[in-house]
């Protein structure tokens, strides 16, 4: 059965009524919101049905404190089938979300004052849950314009109180799939260190063709005992109301603190039987929805790239190897991204994220932020809007 990504499949009423977070219920009337990494498209129909014949019961009970067994095992499965990775489902825990089990690590593993180092740019989140235990934020460049990362500074920014290498793979914004021999390289300066990875691999199912993921935590042994991995269903199956994630750990030891940090056991914390539901169905049964999205996916980024480089000189962009995001470059405009988020929305309607260092770090500089996780209709009018705000400025 194939699936079809294309208007006739968006509901822009629903959309409207319901896609927060920068996105259609957050923008006035006429807007093209090209922003948050979230999907204008309907999740697949079965994970809709699966809700459905859960919720037609009636009864919605506490789940086990540490997840739904079958959930765990799915999970469990999925890890050693795609990402060659030999967790058992008792070191899975099911949480809601990836952004918690990013906190939960860091509460887990850094004190006040541990320094954890951080790729720059990178997704916020990275810097919010290093802050949220009163710990050390070091910057370590990975090159927005090129995707190169600088491995032999990596080790240049270890001290005393480095704790944790934090590891956005793939790489949001810039779209890096990291190969072999630079996780090799970044897994020999951990082991040597003594440090532990929070890696975070919710974009490591949107993978393009020229590329292959590989885990750090399926290079060696002894880079897969530091290794604790997050995960979740809201980029790859448009899941992110639902709040559906996990950590994988390498070792019960890991396990144990991890968990105590969820709050899981007081039942203060953890995931809702509805999102465990959701996310085992797709694991088991949406495998062909996501061949399918990422054919689209493809599509949409080839489209993107040909029409900035043709239709927009001054422009330049990285081809994504992952996610659904360009993050091209817009110095030559000397306008600050900001300025041109401004200016975008209100002079053509098109709303887009500027290279903050609130969103991204201060190597986001002179760059913006687009999805493309939407129709080639919108995608193409978003485009469109695009280049004659920046035809006008310049």
């Amino acid at each position: 059965m194939k699936v079809n990504f294309d208007n006739t499949e968006i509901n822009f009423e629903v959309l409207k009524n319901r896609a927060y977070n920068y996105r259609w219920a957050e923008v006035a009337d006429g807007v093209i919101p090209l922003t948050a990494a979230d999907s204008d498209f309907p999740c697949a129909k079965e994970i809709q049905e699966a809700v459905i014949k859960y919720i037609k019961d009636g009864y919605f009970c506490y789940t086990p404190k540490e997840g739904l067994p079958s959930f765990k095992e799915a999970i469990s499965e999925y890890l050693h089938e795609i990402k060659k990775l030999s967790i058992s489902p008792d070191n899975i825990l099911p949480i809601d979300s990836v952004a918690r089990g990013m906190y939960i690590i860091a509460e887990a593993f850094l004190s006040e004052g541990d320094e954890a180092i951080i790729l720059d740019p990178v997704d916020y989140l990275f810097g919010l849950s290093v802050d949220r235990v009163k710990g050390k934020q070091v910057l370590w460049s990975i090159d927005a314009n090129t995707g190169k990362l600088d491995i032999a500074g990596l080790e240049k920014l270890i001290t005393k109180k480095t704790k944790m290498l934090c590891l956005c793979a793939p790489h949001n914004p810039v779209g890096r799939v990291y190969t072999r021999e630079e996780l090799t390289a970044i897994a020999d300066i951990v082991v040597k260190h003594d440090l532990i990875v929070m890696n975070d691999e919710i974009w490591s199912d949107i993978i393009y063709p020229e590329s292959e993921f590989i885990s750090i935590g399926s290079i060696n042994e002894e880079i897969a005992k530091r290794t604790i991995t997050t995960h979740g269903f809201s980029k790859t199956y448009g899941l992110a109301g639902l709040r559906i994630g996990y950590i994988a750990c390498p070792t019960k030891e890991i396990y144990e603190k991890i968990l105590k940090m969820s709050d899981c056991l007081s039942t203060a914390g953890g995931i809702t039987s509805i999102s465990q539901i959701a996310g085992e169905t797709a694991l088991r049964e949406c495998r062909y929805w996501l061949k399918d999205f990422l054919n689209h996916l493809t599509s949409q980024r080839d489209y993107a790239l040909d029409f900035m480089k043709s239709e927009m000189k001054d422009i330049t962009c990285i081809k994504p190897e992952s996610t659904y995001l360009l993050f091209p470059n817009i110095s030559a405009y000397n306008k600050t991204a900001e300025e041109l988020q401004e200016y975008l929305l209100k002079e053509e309607k098109l709303a887009i994220i500027a290279g903050s260092v609130k969103f991204f770090g201060p190597g986001a500089k002179d760059h913006m932020r687009i999805c493309f996780a939407t129709s080639k209709d919108n995608l193409a009018e978003g485009l469109r809007r695009f280049k004659n705000g920046m035809d006008k400025i310049r």
